[in-house]
């Protein structure tokens, strides 16, 4: 065993990981397919490794997992929550959403803490009702 491979999730699809794979690396930059075989498919989204497995219709995502992308800007969040949600993709609240797979993300400013301990004692209220986050909302 390889002491310094990093452990990488292995996301489960009902036969479409690698349209799956394909979609993810055009989403986000900096990412590619690594190898493929019919069985499944490596990707890299960022950087971060991930295994999807043509594993059929027996499970489905739920939201007890979920990847985060923290966001810089208002536009960054727009876009990915735009990009994610469209196609059969659906909002939630909080900044979660689910892509057109079901796969749960939390689209979410880097600073986020800091704009809920900023001493606006409706930020985390206005915060709980909003589906995509607007920053200037929480200001």
């Amino acid at each position: 065993m390889n002491m310094t491979e990093k452990p990488y999730p292995c996301l489960w699809f009902n036969q479409n990981a690698k349209e799956a794979a394909e979609y993810y690396c055009s989403v986000f930059p900096e990412s590619k397919i690594l190898e493929e075989n019919p069985m499944v498919v490596i990707f890299e989204i960022n950087g971060m490794k991930t295994m999807g497995l043509n594993g059929g219709p027996h499970f489905k995502f739920n939201e007890s997992v979920s990847l985060v992308i923290n966001c810089d800007s208002q536009e960054e969040i727009d876009y990915y929550w735009n990009t994610l949600t469209s196609n059969g993709g659906s909002e939630s609240q909080c900044g979660w959403l689910k892509d057109k797979f079901g796969f749960s993300w939390q689209i979410v400013p880097n600073n986020l803490g800091k704009l809920l301990s900023s001493g606006k004692n409706d930020a985390m209220e206005k915060l709980m009702a909003m589906k995509k986050i607007i920053i200037a909302d929480l200001l």
